[in-house]
């Protein structure tokens, strides 16, 4: 009988082992891929810092809006573009009001968030109807999304919707200009507080700060009852729904929580870029979002915070070093843009993938 105990001891030893080393292959394997790249860049150390912080205080908002949805059991929310449109749609009315400054973008985040709560909540209702097929639906919905987004700002603006400043209508009358130059909220969070520990380093600390806080106000919102509610149906709806939780409303909550946070994080985005493309900066948010993720080791069943902020440090790591990287080893920058896309589709590719395969061995 002792032997066989031991026996099972050792099972289940190699088995954490192996567990252990599925977490984390992924960003291990980013990070030699970041060792190689950066030595074959040739890049400075101090500009890829500057640029990896910068890009890590831009997007990491974005990402962490991927986490909610995770956690309730509707794996990787790609819907989140509706998110970014409804951020977008609050930067055009505030420069079409001429609002600037820190102003401007709080005023920002006032005028997404009603929207952004609409269209969470309509893609939390479809959502509900396609559970277990909740990130192809999600993935669909963007695109449906896109096409009306791009007939309201191609057809009805300037006709139907009246605009105050005629420099962003094109001049048929009809129709946002394609690109929109946001000077008036340009940096106006980063540009409270930068601190320079160094020559060519700025750390945009109200940012990171921000950054920090919603961390904390997630953990925080977890612990509730509402948050442990989302954990209990992300880990069995049909044991959910036996001990009394509403599983449908706790879905669409936790769906408007993303599209609310991704609404905020395109705000973010967006005032440290200084302009907004009408109708593309909303297009691959949701890929690179998710790609972070993946790449930070979250899966399409868990996600942290942890490895939100590696895998957006890890893959914008690589869009830095990536062109220059290509230049050296085989004379064309443009082959660092194809590992890029590569990379970007094939960690997507895989998670999902992998999630198919532990789905069926639970069967």
């Amino acid at each position: 009988m002792d032997q066989n105990v031991k026996v099972v001891e050792v099972k289940t030893k190699r088995q954490i082992t192996v567990d252990y080393m599925y977490r984390f292959i992924v960003p291990v394997v980013f990070v030699v891929l970041c060792g190689i790249g950066y030595n074959l860049s040739g890049l400075q150390s101090t500009f890829v810092l500057n640029e990896v912080i910068i890009r890590l205080a831009r997007n990491s908002f974005l990402v962490i809006s991927l986490i909610i949805p995770v956690i309730a059991g509707m794996g990787l929310n790609f819907g989140i573009v509706l998110g970014a449109m409804a951020g977008q749609i609050a930067l055009i009315f505030v420069t079409d009001n001429s609002f600037g400054g820190l102003g401007g973008v709080l005023i920002a985040f006032l005028v997404s968030t009603p929207l952004a709560i609409i269209f969470g909540y309509l893609v939390g209702q479809v959502l509900n109807r396609a559970k277990g097929k909740e990130m192809i639906t999600s993935m669909i919905l963007g695109y449906f999304a896109n096409g009306v987004y791009q007939l309201v700002f191609l057809m009805l603006a300037g006709t139907i919707i009246p605009f105050k400043t005629e420099k962003l209508i094109l001049s048929t009358g009809m129709g946002v200009r394609n690109s929109i130059d946001l000077i008036a909220v340009r940096q106006s969070l980063d540009n409270i507080w930068k601190i320079r520990p160094m020559q060519g380093l700025a750390i945009p600390m109200v940012t990171i700060i921000v950054i920090g806080f919603l961390c904390l106000a997630l953990t925080f919102f977890l612990r509730t009852k509402l948050g442990q509610e989302m954990r209990t149906v992300g880990q069995n709806m049909h044991i959910a729904e036996v001990s009394g939780i509403n599983v449908d409303k706790t879905r669409i909550i936790a769906i408007i929580i993303s599209t609310v946070l991704a609404a905020w994080g395109q705000i973010i985005f967006l005032q440290n870029i200084g302009t907004l493309n009408t109708y593309g900066s909303h297009e691959q948010v949701g890929l690179f979002a998710v790609a972070s993720l993946l790449i930070g080791g979250a899966s399409v069943t868990k996600a942290t915070y942890g490895q939100a902020l590696l895998g957006t440090f890890l893959f914008h790591m690589l869009f830095i070093i990536s062109p220059m990287a290509g230049q050296n080893l085989m004379g064309d920058s443009q082959i660092g843009e194809f590992f890029r896309v590569f990379v970007a589709y094939g960690v997507i590719g895989l998670a999902l993938l992998l999630h198919a395969w532990q789905r069926k061995g639970k069967k």
